[in-house]
């Protein structure tokens, strides 16, 4: 019996389009990732507190909230090319102005961060809806793993990228050149979008939001991952206070370099496993539970907690991954990026809550016990996703092309 197949990731190399969309996405996303330790530092230098850095990073959370299902619901209407370069424009702006504005200006940050949230950019939305109307079968589950794995590049650069400017530069640099590099990282990965999904009538209208949210395996779904995003937002903001309370601000991006490699490690392999068993989302969201728990363990030096960050990172991704595969399988095509839109937002909102908590746990307790409530909430997360049906394999079709992705612009 073979412990590893790897004819779903030689099928997706031979799709076209498919890693030429799955690269633009990842360079769309790097500079907003890379803008958060540098925000996170500027809010900090400007208030003197990391409380307040919480504060400015649970105004941008809330901002993706509020925005993210508006503009995922309009790529679903008119398609996301225009969609995803407009926002894009307006978030480099507006992260633009929050890097240029005084320091004595601090207590605006969290508007113009919360602005700068509402405007950003409907990537992964868009591409998690596009995966379906490109691929299918074993490369479908195959990409879902690779589209987590993928994203776990971006936090593993990005992070560094961001602490290393504020490192040898200064924390407004470090905002400023995330909103130059996203305004054309994003146009180019908008230009690759294909077109929208023309809703058929005759099957009825549209859901409504709440026709697609109420659902009894979609909302649990979107709330295992807002729980989820919540432990990883207080995580990230733990590292950044750890890496201060060390003297040593580049040990934040190391730290999130770390973590986000286990985490990719752990996505290729499962994306390269037989895949001939039933795979609950349960089972996979409880393991990251127990690696945040390991981690409360491993606080007293940078490299017993990045060890610990790099096995507990294992996990992230293959959970991800299923809780994107599940929530695609069980929403219809016409809605696939407002659904995911929606996720991304609960997600965002749970970061909200996540960020500000994380700031006052630390300053109350101490850094170890952001990882104890990291590892609380997936638990809740696990619980949450407990009747949600397993994906269950199936043959694989031969590779049918189900709808071309743009090459060129």
């Amino acid at each position: 019996m073979r412990l590893m197949d790897l004819s779903a990731y030689r099928a997706l190399w031979r799709t076209p389009g498919v890693f030429a969309l799955l690269t633009a996405a990842v360079v769309a996303r790097i500079p907003v990732i890379a803008s958060l330790v540098p925000m996170a530092f500027l809010a900090k230098d400007a208030a003197g507190n990391f409380g307040w850095a919480g504060v400015v990073a649970g105004a941008y959370s809330v901002g993706m909230a509020v925005g993210g299902p508006v503009w995922s619901r309009l790529a679903d209407r008119r398609g996301g090319r225009g969609v995803v370069i407009a926002t894009g424009v307006a978030w480099g702006v507006a992260m633009a102005v929050l890097a240029l504005m005084p320091s004595d200006a601090y207590r605006l940050m969290p508007v113009i961060s919360g602005l700068a949230g509402a405007f950003v950019s409907p990537v992964t939305s868009t591409l998690r809806a596009a995966w379906p109307r490109i691929v299918q079968g074993s490369r479908l589950r195959a990409v879902y793993a690779l589209d987590a794995t993928a994203a776990e590049v971006l936090f593993a650069i990005g992070p560094m990228l961001g602490a290393l400017v504020v490192s040898f530069a200064s924390p407004r640099a470090g905002v400023l050149t995330a909103a130059v590099a996203a305004g054309i990282s994003i146009w180019w990965f908008g230009l690759r979008q294909p077109p929208a999904v023309p809703h058929d009538e005759s099957k009825g209208a549209r859901l409504t939001a709440p026709q697609l949210l109420w659902h009894r395996h979609r909302l649990p779904l979107i709330f295992a991952f807002a729980f989820s995003v919540t432990a990883f937002a207080s995580v990230s903001l733990g590292i950044v206070a750890f890496a201060d309370a060390h003297g040593n601000r580049l040990i934040a991006g190391a730290l999130e370099t770390v973590w986000a490699i286990g985490s990719l490690a752990g996505g290729i392999l499962v994306g390269a496993l037989p895949g001939r068993r039933k795979s609950y989302v349960w089972r996979r969201t409880l393991l990251v539970s127990t690696g945040m728990l390991v981690c409360a363990f491993a606080t007293w030096s940078p490299v017993s907690l990045g060890i610990a960050l790099m096995l507990s990172g294992c996990g992230l991704a293959p959970m991800v991954g299923a809780l994107y595969e599940r929530l695609g399988a069980m929403t219809p095509e016409s809605v696939k990026t407002e659904t995911f839109g929606w996720m991304q937002s609960a997600g965002m909102a749970g970061g909200a809550v996540g960020s500000a908590v994380a700031g006052v746990v630390v300053e109350a307790f101490g850094v170890r016990y952001v990882w104890v409530m990291a590892a609380v909430l997936t638990l809740v997360a696990a619980v949450t996703v407990l009747r949600v049906p397993p994906h269950t394999p199936a043959d694989d079709p031969e590779p049918v092309e189900r709808q071309a992705v743009p090459q060129e612009a």
